[in-house]
């Protein structure tokens, strides 16, 4: 391996999928960029890159050396910064990934005092409700709510996001304003159903009980699979929802929501920082990490 500059490249046009992109991202000339690849997969004896006229993908190799390369950038990263003052500036790429509502509501809105303070870092975030893959997708850390299914992954937990109950008003002037669960059966209300597969049984209304937390089964005229939908089917009077506090704050706020049955909240749901392994954890990425923890500390149980 002759220099750090060339693991640099290669990851760039990996996570960018173009030459073009990966030359322009990093000041470089596209021929510079070509160049270098081409030099590395001879010194190693490999293929690391499918090259078409429209994109660019990882070979089986390429994605093996792409996870290892990361690695190796990461390391350098830290002993790089190993006699930094902590309080210095960061600079550098960040890929991150959260789900789509988290974002909006709460982590954007955050972001300029956070780029203000540190000019030289560049984010890039991603903001899906599905399940990225950190390795093959090249992403520094990952925030998920709910259980962490996958024990390959490091997760720290940055605590408990508290859940409420919701509906419009409209909603709530046709059926009623429900203060127990037996005012959800009597008053006939209904619920707007998520759901990530469409075959799958539904959870149902959540509510607390001395003995944990229950599942009531209401009518319910919609069944959406993301987030953001779930909430504009809510807004939209078709049904109760169950949602987080910190993305449902500002249809509260604006009256476009009512928060109902505040005695009756569902569980609340756990907030995890995740990253591939420890040696992800880079100056950026605990940087990073702790700056979440604190925006999100207002809409912690």
């Amino acid at each position: 391996m002759k220099n750090l500059e060339a693991l640099n490249i290669f990851t760039r046009v990996a996570e960018m999928k173009s030459f073009t992109q990966a030359a322009e991202s990093l000041g470089i000339q596209k021929g510079r960029v070509s160049t270098v690849v081409r030099e590395l997969e001879r010194d190693l004896g490999a293929t690391l890159l499918h090259r078409t006229t429209r994109t660019v993908q990882l070979t089986e190799d390429g994605r093996a050396f792409y996870s290892r390369a990361r690695d190796l950038l990461s390391e350098a990263e830290e002993l790089h910064s190993m006699f930094t003052d902590a309080g210095m500036a960061l600079r550098g790429r960040l890929r991150v990934d959260m789900p789509a509502v988290l974002a909006q509501s709460v982590v954007i809105p955050a972001l300029p005092q956070l780029l203000e303070a540190h000019p030289e870092l560049e984010i890039e975030l991603s903001s899906t409700d599905r399940r990225v893959d950190l390795v093959l997708e090249g992403f520094d850390c990952v925030v998920r709510l709910g259980p962490i299914v996958d024990d390959t992954l490091i997760a720290r937990p940055l605590g408990h996001l508290r859940m409420i109950n919701a509906a419009s008003p409209a909603y709530l002037a046709r059926f009623g304003v429900p203060n127990t669960t037996n005012d959800l059966l009597r008053q006939g209300h209904r619920m707007v159903y998520y759901m990530r597969n469409f075959g799958a049984k539904p959870d149902g209304w959540e509510y607390p009980t001395d003995d944990g937390y229950k599942s009531l089964m209401l009518p319910g005229a919609i069944r959406v699979n993301s987030v953001p939908a779930y909430h504009d089917a809510g807004l939209a009077g078709l049904g109760l929802i169950q949602g987080g506090y910190s993305s449902l704050l500002p249809h509260i706020k604006r009256g476009a929501l009512i928060e109902v049955l505040p005695d009756l909240r569902p569980e609340p749901l756990t907030a995890s920082f995740v990253v591939a392994h420890r040696r992800n954890l880079s100056q950026r990425v605990r940087a990073f990490m702790n700056w979440t923890e604190e925006i999100l500390k207002p809409y912690f149980d």
